[in-house]
């Protein structure tokens, strides 16, 4: 999963996201909310997304082609959006944008639409490995719009060697202390540290997620913050180093500043896909059917990468991009880093437990 940042740009504030340091990048945000509708409208469109997945030229386009008006609400995690939906709080809307291993969890909890297939132009130009992805296979639930890596970006210029691996942070401790930060989200952190430790970002042994969890906590008096949005600022002022950060927000900084480097780290890390999924109560489904199908436009998807900086998950839109985003590292990761990636898997309500139990012990205090 993920804000542009996967997710994009500085942290949603109660109300607004500011933007005023990327304001060069030419476009603005849609228009978002804090609080979600209290009820759905038949005739309007709600959306839940990460922020940044949405900007008002796409939504002045999708209501000329629909007469449908759209307005994004948004979340900077898939737990605190699902926590939002199981507490009813999501009845409005007809679109929400879940990472790959929340699809299924959603899925389990019999949260989502089985997609209706025949309504849906365009899932043929997904690249194949999107066409049946092992979290949702056939694509039963959900599209993917967007996917990417995780990872460290870096000031070339202020440190002296490259971090090249997720050991640089506890090696160089000294020199990167209250300069880094690392992403606000428990299984991104904790999975990172177990490939560090050699073991998978989805285990399933307590002694190896215990072991994790005591490498954080010597390298915690280094940590300024855990933020998934609050970086790019200070990175771009450079009062910070490094930060771990997913690849298209890295992609979306690093025009401000020549300086910066992304770099997924060399034992390995996440790869992640960001969805389109209809929930089980949506309003206004044909308006959810259209969103999708706006979405896998190729010319819509491609308009996309390059305004907002997200890898496409079409490859016919792939085609329409210029070459030189085509290789871009950072957006698209070659095939030599994506093998060297996992998914992020759903592990269980227990071992969830285990997770958010060591993830508390961390980040309290």
């Amino acid at each position: 999963m993920g804000n542009n940042s996967r997710r994009k740009f500085l942290k949603a504030s109660a109300a607004t996201i500011a933007v005023s340091t990327l304001s060069s990048c030419g476009w603005k945000l849609a228009e978002v909310k804090s609080d979600p509708p209290t009820q759905g409208d038949p005739d309007s469109l709600y959306i839940y997304t990460w922020a940044g997945y949405t900007d008002q030229d796409m939504l002045d386009r999708f209501y000329d082609e629909t007469g449908i008006k759209v307005t994004a609400d948004v979340f900077d995690s898939n737990e605190s959006m699902l926590a939002r939906i199981q507490a009813g709080g999501g009845g409005a809307y007809s679109i929400i944008y879940p990472s790959d291993y929340m699809v299924k969890k959603m899925a389990g909890l019999n949260l989502l639409t089985e997609l209706d297939q025949s309504l849906i132009i365009g899932l043929e130009d997904l690249f194949p490995q999107f066409q049946n992805p092992i979290y949702d296979p056939g694509n039963a639930y959900s599209v993917p719009v967007a996917w990417g890596t995780t990872g460290l970006i870096y000031n070339s210029k202020l440190l002296p060697t490259t971090p090249d691996d997720w050991e640089y942070l506890w090696e160089n401790q000294d020199l990167v202390s209250k300069r880094m930060t690392l992403i606000n989200d428990v299984r991104e952190v904790m999975g990172c540290t177990l490939r560090k430790l050699g073991y998978s970002y989805n285990s399933t042994n307590e002694e190896h997620i215990k072991q994790a969890y005591e490498e954080l906590l010597r390298l915690k008096p280094a940590i300024a913050s855990f933020t998934t949005y609050g970086w790019q600022a200070q990175m771009l002022v450079e009062d910070l180093l490094i930060a771990m950060c997913y690849s298209s927000d890295a992609a979306e900084v690093q025009p401000e500043n020549e300086d910066l480097e992304y770099v997924v780290p060399s034992s390995g890390s996440s790869l992640w896909t960001d969805t389109l999924v209809i929930p089980k109560n949506a309003p206004n489904r044909d308006g959810a059917y259209q969103w999708i199908n706006f979405i896998l436009q190729p010319d819509v998807a491609a308009q996309v990468v390059e305004r907002l900086s997200f890898a496409t998950a079409s490859r016919a839109a792939y085609e329409m991009l210029p070459e030189e985003i085509k290789e871009d590292p950072t957006l698209f990761a070659p095939e030599s880093v994506i093998q060297n990636c996992e998914g992020i898997a759903p592990l269980g309500e227990s071992w969830e437990e285990v997770y958010d139990k060591y993830w508390t012990q961390l980040t309290s205090g």
